[in-house]
């Protein structure tokens, strides 16, 4: 007898099985359905908009950054993935994106990637002009990282210095400038950034030798705890000295203390490098930009 839990409830016996939607594929492909990517884009940009604006970001800015993160976290998605078509269908965890298994077409995805980026532009109009410089610079950063997995071994940074750009952008658009703290605060950036995607790509390390793709976690090998604990007290050493930079109080030193703790907890995560713990270890990495940020809000608020 046939198993009823195989039928689809919405389909009738016989019918053949019906086509995705065209706009939930758009959605996938734009990995909407996974937003862990726009939240770990998201912190830095509050951070460094908390900090540039001693507390109070203006509304309009703060508007704007939000929509950019999540438009340019969309774009940067559908052009790695258009990078990544030839291999993506050979690796378990993403043989089943749109374009691995033909739902929506390469040229498709170039033209919805164009969509986003007409979008980002019209973002940056009401900036300032170093903004729109920096932004151009971050548009560029996204764009090309996709394709250096091919030659570069450590793409992981790469990520990094794109993730990071928000950064400066923040604090140029804030205040007309872009000092000190802010390049400290996106050297951290690029360190924790570094850290987690390294612990992401532990995930693919098997799969991604059979098809030559490179990363941060083949090049590091075994020894890829030991840099990765490294790149994450880097990034805490780099948050710390922001704080002292800014003259930050024990909100948001507690808000770091606790991110700490997180990075300690990630760290016993991955001791195994199962894939599966590996990945929660990456997805953790949520809660700590929001305790930092955390930490950061309360001490700007109860301060003033």
């Amino acid at each position: 007898m046939r198993n009823t839990t195989d039928i689809d409830p919405g389909s009738r016996v016989g019918s053949p099985p019906r086509k995705p939607s065209r706009l939930r594929e758009y959605a996938r492909l734009m990995r909407l359905d996974r937003p862990i990517g726009i939240w770990l884009l998201l912190w830095p940009v509050l951070w460094a908009l908390w900090i540039a604006a001693d507390g109070h970001p203006d509304e309009r800015l703060f508007v704007i950054f939000v929509l950019g993160t999540f438009v340019m976290r969309s774009a940067g998605c559908v052009m790695n993935d258009f990078a990544d078509r030839e291999f993506d269908p050979h690796v378990r965890r993403t043989a089943d994106r749109p374009l691995a298994k033909q739902s929506v077409s390469p040229a498709e995805a170039l033209g919805l990637f164009a969509v986003l980026a007409l979008v980002a532009l019209a973002l940056i109009i009401p900036l300032n002009r170093p903004t729109q410089v920096l932004a151009l610079i971050g548009g560029v950063l996204a764009v090309t990282y996709p394709f250096l997995k091919r030659f570069f071994s450590l793409p992981q940074a790469y990520l990094g210095a794109a993730f990071g750009w928000s950064v400066p952008m923040a604090f140029a658009a804030q205040t007309g400038s872009v000092p000190a703290v802010a390049w400290v605060l996106f050297l951290s950036v690029v360190l924790w950034t570094t850290a987690y995607d390294t612990i992401y790509a532990m995930v693919d390390r098997e799969d991604d030798l059979v098809i030559g793709i490179r990363s941060s976690a083949i090049l590091f090998g075994r020894a890829d705890r030991v840099i990765i604990a490294a790149l994450q007290a880097g990034a805490l050493g780099g948050l710390a000295l922001v704080g002292w930079m800014t003259a930050l109080g024990r909100w948001y030193w507690a808000g770091l203390l606790a991110a700490a703790a997180l990075a300690l907890h990630q760290q016993r995560l991955i001791r195994n490098r199962d894939p599966a713990a590996c990945f929660r270890a990456f997805l953790n990495n949520n809660l700590f930009g929001f305790v930092v940020f955390a930490g950061l809000a309360l001490d700007y608020l109860f301060a003033g």
